[in-house]
């Protein structure tokens, strides 16, 4: 490849970036190809890949630019660091910006993101291989390994009384939270959500926090 200068190189791989985070919104990321990405940046087949050897390290580098833009990590550190908050304050609040940041991206990053979990179901190792090559931390990851031993502590410390073991609840959190989801992408990007369910985010949540505290033992409003 000629030599071009870093500005240069930067540009052109965010246009193929661009241009594949366009295509993951018209289709499943599952169904994406290396031809779709090429017809989107006009680039020729020999140009693109002079910057990626294949789809998927595009792919993580657009998982990479996903995980700046979709951040809710420094929200929460606000208010898991409030520690005169109550457990339920607490749950309520992350329950909020969960709520807050699915509205406002459930067309775009969050379809996204719901795509990569279906192709983590069906092609486990190509999905492991592409987030493998995206760099930062997600946002689950962090609530995985940071947001119970809060939500645990807190609950130790207005001497609550959970009805199950926390990583039992934790394994219940995730799968609503996976629920939740599932059923407000279907709805809002695929006309096809749970029956006679109005797939609302926040509304949801709310029930998802009030679950969680009844969990804990602690009070609902």
């Amino acid at each position: 490849m000629p030599k071009v200068s870093e500005e240069y190189f930067e540009n052109k791989k965010k246009l193929i970036i661009d241009a594949t985070y366009n295509v993951c919104l018209k289709k499943p990321v599952g169904m994406v190809t290396m031809m779709d990405v090429i017809e989107e940046t006009g680039l020729s087949q020999g140009g693109i890949y002079r910057f990626y050897k294949n789809l998927d390290e595009i792919l993580s580098d657009m998982i990479t630019r996903m995980r700046v833009d979709y951040n809710f990590i420094d929200s929460m550190e606000g208010v898991l660091k409030n520690l005169d908050a109550s457990f339920e304050e607490v749950t309520y609040k992350i329950c909020d910006i969960l709520a807050e940041i699915m509205e406002d991206h459930l067309l775009d990053i969050q379809k996204i993101n719901f795509d990569l979990t279906v192709l983590a179901i069906n092609e486990p190792e190509r999905a492991a291989a592409i987030i493998k090559g995206a760099e930062g931390r997600g946002n689950f990851e962090y609530l995985a390994t940071v947001m119970m031993p809060i939500l645990v502590e807190a609950c130790k410390r207005d001497k609550l009384k959970p009805v199950a073991k926390p990583k039992d609840i934790l394994k219940y959190i995730s799968a609503s939270y996976t629920g939740i989801e599932m059923n407000c992408i279907l709805s809002a990007c695929y006309g096809n959500g749970m029956a006679n369910v109005d797939c609302k985010p926040r509304e949801l949540f709310k029930v998802l926090a009030k679950t969680i505290i009844l969990l804990f033992g602690g009070n609902v409003k």
